[in-house]
């Protein structure tokens, strides 16, 4: 089984917000997949299906951002899933919006959903499927950067930028992540879908 876990923060106030990706590409694939995640059960909202022939566990954890690792945490160990069967969807500051990264391991970049799971688990080393939003041009403006609601101009280009995401989980399932890797770690100008 493999655990999707989409990070964010719960609640209407939080739901277009930029931090609120993982939990966007989440709902976005288990709508796609025909999976409802409405179990509400070890601080997460769960769904249970199949993607690819592969059992998949859907997870937005309900704790916050910043506590996101012992959610995560209890959901590996109850229902036994190895920790390389974990991907976890994320903002990321440090690509610009329109961007997918998909990456195996690595630091957090100061992203405190992720803090919290390397933290919990002490290891670092799952897979990540990494979401641009871009960055303020001051440190300062961060944590109110990403707790901001969508611009006009970004919500036209967020239902591609869903589609994209969805299909790079889809590929990390199907063929891999090196494969995953290979097909969406591409940079897209924000103005088209072309590579930039």
């Amino acid at each position: 089984m493999k655990l999707i876990a989409g990070l964010g923060n719960p609640g209407i106030k939080y739901q277009l917000s930029r931090h609120n990706m993982g939990f966007l590409v989440l709902e976005a694939l288990a709508e796609k997949q025909n999976i409802e995640i409405r179990q509400n059960k070890f601080d997460s909202y769960l769904g249970k299906g199949t993607l690819s022939g592969t059992t998949v566990m859907m997870a937005k954890p309900q704790t916050f951002m910043n506590l996101s690792g012992a959610a995560i945490k209890k959901l590996l160990g109850y229902f036994k899933i190895d920790l390389s069967d974990l991907i976890v969807v994320h903002d990321d500051l440090d690509l610009p919006f329109n961007s997918i990264r998909i990456t195996a391991g690595g630091g957090h970049g100061g992203h405190k959903g992720l803090i919290s799971i390397i933290n919990c688990l002490e290891r670092s080393d799952f897979i990540r499927i990494r979401l641009g939003i871009g960055k303020p041009e001051r440190k300062e403006m961060v944590e109110g950067y990403v707790l901001e609601h969508f611009t006009d101009d970004e919500m036209k280009i967020l239902p591609n930028i869903l589609t994209r995401a969805c299909d790079a989980v889809v590929e990390v399932i199907l063929s891999g992540t090196q494969s995953a890797m290979n097909q969406f770690n591409i940079r897209m100008n924000n103005k088209s879908n072309e590579e930039a």
